[in-house]
């Protein structure tokens, strides 16, 4: 018997600045597009993509967000992890201005992410002016016109995070170093490199079972463990069984996966929760368990992140 591990293959994760709804008749966006569409109806969900029924995530060679096969269509497919999968970089407009690692912008300006599509998720990178007295990570901050939008008031490598309907935020760091080797300043932070590597993010590390997060955030997957990000799945959407699009699509103590791990999911994606593994009967919880769901471990066997030991969640099991 195969498992879903969250794990096994996470490559990419794609957030989204405000409510992910799923496109109607759309597959939801895929390793740092906003609004791709996987070959496969099943394809696996992360950073944060789940496999088909017949696919196996661990060292599979189909991502992104959040398996592969024997010889499943998966295996001709790019790798992809629970989060995210397949996303057309031809259809995302033009080419980045700049380089966030880098900050290569001339005076006056800086790199930052930003959606070059008029979506809610960044997908790009571009040289914006820089506030005549920029705030610094941790002080309040604003946005012109949207989060997505590039344009803050803050200092050059942070960016204005978590920004409300009025445009407000929190000053944020991105990431350190290089791509291949990122840093954050800040221990209990995690460097995130998301959205097709246009989200290289320094974010809170949390708990998934106790959900340490503050208000109107939630505890999602990363590559490198778990984060603290804008709870986006909107107020109609994000509970167990529903569809998603992005890693952080749904409510807190959930997260989303591909459609073969969850019980009558009929979208690419749907949320399922969380589960601690340590408890006797852990799968007893599990909403979907007269469904064939029980609690599986996050991680494959020997690949399990220090301090998450406990963390499963609620899946099929392949």
């Amino acid at each position: 018997m195969k498992k879903n591990w969250i794990f096994g293959s996470l490559t990419a994760l794609v957030l989204c600045a405000t409510a992910c709804d799923p496109k109607e008749g759309e597959e939801p966006g895929a390793d740092g597009a906003t609004s791709g569409t996987p070959e496969d109806d099943d394809a696996p969900t992360t950073g944060p993509e789940t496999p088909e029924d017949d696919e196996d995530p661990e060292g599979g060679t189909t991502t992104g967000d959040d398996g592969s096969t024997g010889e499943d269509e998966a295996d001709t497919e790019e790798e992809c992890s629970f989060l995210d999968c397949d996303t057309d970089s031809d259809d995302t407009g033009p080419a980045p201005e700049c380089s966030l690692w880098d900050q290569d912008c001339g005076e006056g300006d800086k790199c930052m992410p930003w959606a070059n599509d008029g979506s809610n998720a960044w997908n790009s990178a571009r040289c914006t002016p820089l506030d005549a007295a920029p705030g610094e990570p941790g002080d309040p901050c604003t946005v012109e016109g949207s989060g997505v939008t590039g344009i803050d008031s803050c200092n050059t490598g942070s960016m204005c995070w978590n920004v409300d309907e009025e445009n407000n935020g929190t000053c944020a760091p991105l990431c350190t170093g290089s791509q291949a080797a990122p840093l954050c300043d800040d221990i209990s932070t995690t460097c995130i490199i998301a959205n097709d590597g246009f989200l290289p993010l320094c974010l809170p590390a949390c708990d998934p079972l106790s959900q340490n997060c503050q208000d109107g955030e939630a505890c999602y997957p990363s590559e490198n463990g778990f984060v603290c990000a804008p709870d986006a799945s909107g107020p109609d959407l994000g509970g167990y069984g529903d569809a998603c699009e992005f890693t952080n699509a749904c409510d807190a103590s959930l997260l989303c996966v591909g459609a073969g791990a969850v019980p009558g999911c009929d979208s690419a994606r749907c949320c399922t929760s969380y589960c601690d593994i340590s408890e006797p009967e852990p799968g007893a919880n599990c909403e979907g368990a007269a469904g064939g769901q029980e609690c599986v471990s996050a991680f494959p066997e020997g690949m399990v992140l220090p301090g998450y030991e406990d963390v499963g969640f609620c899946a099929i099991p392949e």
